[in-house]
């Protein structure tokens, strides 16, 4: 496919990851397991182009507190932790009851919560959200308070807005949880510039939210220059993902 490492040398060596602080986050990442999580280790490691190794490239050893005051300037404490490929609860109902998970998650230390989608190759592709979790789906979009009058009515449907809603579900449902756990939060899409796609559908689906405190959207070279990098990082990150010509990918991710 032109992107891919051999498996066996992929895992050796770690060469998808562009710092030491990366391989040992994807290293401690596959060593452990959250319940009922849904994983593809071999893309992790092989896979050149894949937006959520790119998560581990991006945030292992990011200046942290200053990503988040630049993209979430209220955020409540600290960070503490940055997790990846995570979901606070794997097919639990108590959230959205689906395999939907953040490529990175910034937790801070006074109950906010940044989950972080990276999309890098991706295309806008319709899908349909799972019918037998629509009335969950409903019932944290409605509480939120955050989507438009009339909303609901299209995002419900088959869409290409769908992955970007559902994962801004799941935000939505840790803010709502029974244990209090979360004060606070905000979803943040990260994409290429030059990806045309994503960057109309985070327009498009910022058009349906009458608060939009809890979404955002930054573009890759932005999140680069913004300096929360060590130097040699950013470098690494714009050699191997900014290319110097603009090309249009069209993979998709299952929703």
């Amino acid at each position: 496919m032109g992107s891919r490492l051999p498996l066996d040398y992929a895992t050796a060596t770690g060469a998808n990851f562009l710092t030491a602080a990366a391989l040992a986050a994807a290293r401690a990442r596959t060593s452990q397991i959250e319940p009922r999580q849904s994983f593809d280790h071999q893309r992790l490691w092989a896979d050149l182009l894949w937006s959520p190794a790119l998560a581990f490239n991006l945030f292992a050893e990011v200046d942290a507190d200053k990503f988040v005051a630049r993209w979430w300037p209220r955020a409540p404490g600290k960070v503490r932790e940055v997790r990846f490929v995570h979901s606070p609860g794997w097919l639990d109902p108590a959230y959205l009851g689906s395999l939907r998970a953040f490529d990175a998650a910034l937790v801070l230390d006074a109950g906010g919560i940044l989950g972080v989608d990276v999309e890098y190759h991706e295309r806008a592709k319709a899908e349909t959200p799972k019918p037998e979790n629509m009335h969950r789906y409903l019932q944290v979009a409605e509480r939120s308070g955050t989507f438009a009058p009339g909303a609901l009515d299209s995002l419900k449907a088959r869409s290409d807005l769908a992955v970007l809603w559902l994962e801004h579900l799941l935000l939505l449902s840790m803010l709502q949880h029974e244990s209090g756990a979360w004060s606070s939060g905000r979803y943040v899409v990260v994409h290429p510039a030059g990806n045309t796609d994503v960057a109309d559908l985070c327009a498009r689906y910022r058009r349906l939210l009458q608060d939009d405190s809890t979404f955002s959207s930054v573009t890759l070279e932005e999140l680069i220059d913004a300096g929360v990098h060590l130097r040699a990082t950013a470098k690494a990150l714009r050699k191997r993902y900014v290319p110097s010509v603009p090309v249009r990918m069209t993979a998709t991710r299952s929703p």
